[in-house]
């Protein structure tokens, strides 16, 4: 099992209240919630081993370079040299570190990897993996790993932690006409403007679905749009053909990185918190509560 960390905390933050606080008045809604997320996460899915993936790096250069809007609407001060600092809810900041510590007291791998986002490591993980995989995420871009073959799909949740979308081959051909190796290519077509990706002007989810039914994959449709005699309307060649330079680049872009370098890590669940003295001062001092007795009674 894979979390993608960060959008389970800014889930959680949202979605339990900020009422909910340390003994010194300290918000830890984010930190409570995701305890209670892995928790239920943990008592429905048994899984052998669990992984928190990190943001190292939550907008990589090497991304920026070939597209510079890649999240750039959510730059909240630029870094020379360095990541550039994200914006967050300021009473979200603090909980992350929180976050860390506890997962790091309990022995829950945690892997983030400088210069690559979460996704990169869930996708290298997911590519390493001898069998079934879930991935965790309230994030539709790993929809493209999902894998009926090798038993890899999406847990997508929807409101609160009991309520998750068991996102596998047949899901993704119901709602969005591919499987998930041509999810990516959908994608990027379509554009995010959550994560500053503009897509083709007048190409959207149904139309980019039309496309890659017709033309198998992105090759397959520039080709046709390059083809006076294909069946693409005259205003869609000059659309996609216009946007030549972006679909040029834009894979690299949108599709996880698979060969992320990860360092030496255990991702096998015990029993037996790591750190108990650790995790008991963490526990008093941030008021964890029943939501950290949950998460410790299911992985007894």
């Amino acid at each position: 099992m894979l979390l993608d960390t960060a959008s389970l905390y800014f889930r959680a933050y949202f979605g339990v209240p900020d009422s909910v606080r340390a003994p010194d008045g300290t918000p830890v809604n984010a930190v409570r919630g995701l305890l209670d997320f892995i928790a239920r996460l943990v008592a429905d899915h048994s899984p052998d081993d669990l992984v928190a993936c990190m943001d190292a790096d939550w907008r990589p250069q090497w991304r920026v370079d070939l597209i510079p809007s890649y999240k750039a609407h959510r730059v909240a001060e630029e870094v020379p040299e360095g990541s550039d600092i994200e914006v967050v809810p300021d009473t979200l900041s603090p909980q992350v570190p929180v976050i860390e510590a506890v997962l790091d007291a309990l022995g829950i791998a945690r892997v983030g990897v400088p210069g690559y986002e979460a996704d990169d490591v869930i996708g290298t993980l997911t590519g390493l993996a001898a069998g079934p995989v879930d991935i965790v995420t309230g994030d539709r871009d790993l929809f493209q790993l999902v894998d009926d073959v090798r038993g890899v799909r999406v847990l997508y949740p929807l409101k609160g932690v009991g309520n998750l979308d068991l996102v596998d081959g047949a899901w993704l051909r119901a709602k969005y006409g591919v499987d998930g190796s041509g999810y990516a290519d959908l994608a990027l077509l379509r554009g995010d403007p959550s994560d500053g990706l503009p897509g083709v002007p007048g190409v959207g989810e149904k139309t980019a679905a039309k496309f890659l039914d017709a033309y198998g994959d992105l090759a397959g449709i520039m080709a046709a749009a390059a083809d006076p005699a294909s069946k693409l309307t005259p205003a869609q060649r000059q659309r996609l053909l216009e946007a030549r330079d972006y679909v040029a680049v834009a894979p690299k872009v949108v599709r996880v990185a698979g060969d992320v370098p990860l360092p030496e890590f255990d991702p096998a669940l015990s029993g037996e918190p790591k750190d108990p003295e650790v995790l008991e001062a963490l526990a008093e001092q941030w008021g964890l509560g029943g939501s950290l007795q949950r998460l410790l009674t299911a992985l007894g």
